[in-house]
């Protein structure tokens, strides 16, 4: 009984629960397979026609995303710090990488999160509840919905990886 409470807790995200049932449907390893903006009336797909993106959602309530646009073309310079103002642009605009603590309801499905850090600093400390960012699972299949602060809608659909033993 004591177990379970202190692990969330050690989670550093005072909502952060294990259901309560056991289950826990957003557990594991997802890859992006595709991803569409919508703002303004304009559709987009800000991580190019196919993203490459890997969602893992841990078991003792932690997350890290990162998603990018492989198509992103590589920087003049193989030094990380000498990228130009337009390559820093486009990277910053193709990618996103955090990470930080989620929780789920009773019945193992999620129920928020809370960014600890992340390349965009302007998301670290920001909580998300089910208001603005939503998963759903199907099986091996999962969609994230999630509204950003200005309004625009991102929608990505995940496989589950399966690890393949030999």
């Amino acid at each position: 009984m004591l177990a379970p409470l202190a692990l969330a807790l050690s989670s550093g995200f005072a909502g952060a629960q294990l259901p309560r049932g056991g289950a826990n449907e957003v557990l594991g390893t997802w890859r992006m397979v595709s991803a569409t903006l919508e703002e303004k009336g304009h559709t987009s797909q800000p991580y190019g026609p196919r993203p490459a993106g890997m969602l893992v959602f841990t078991a003792d309530m932690h997350f890290v995303e990162v998603l990018t646009d492989p198509n992103t073309a590589r920087f003049a310079s193989d030094l990380r710090g000498e990228g130009t103002d337009a390559e820093n642009r486009r990277a910053m605009a193709s990618s996103i990488g955090f990470f930080g603590t989620y929780s789920v309801d009773a019945a193992g499905r999620f129920a928020g999160n809370r960014v600890d850090g992340a390349t965009f600093p302007n998301w670290v400390g920001s909580r998300r509840t089910t208001r603005d960012l939503r998963f759903v699972v199907d099986g091996d299949r999962m969609i994230e919905t999630f509204t950003r602060p200005g309004g625009a809608l991102l929608q990505a659909e995940y496989r589950r990886v399966r690890v393949k033993v030999r």
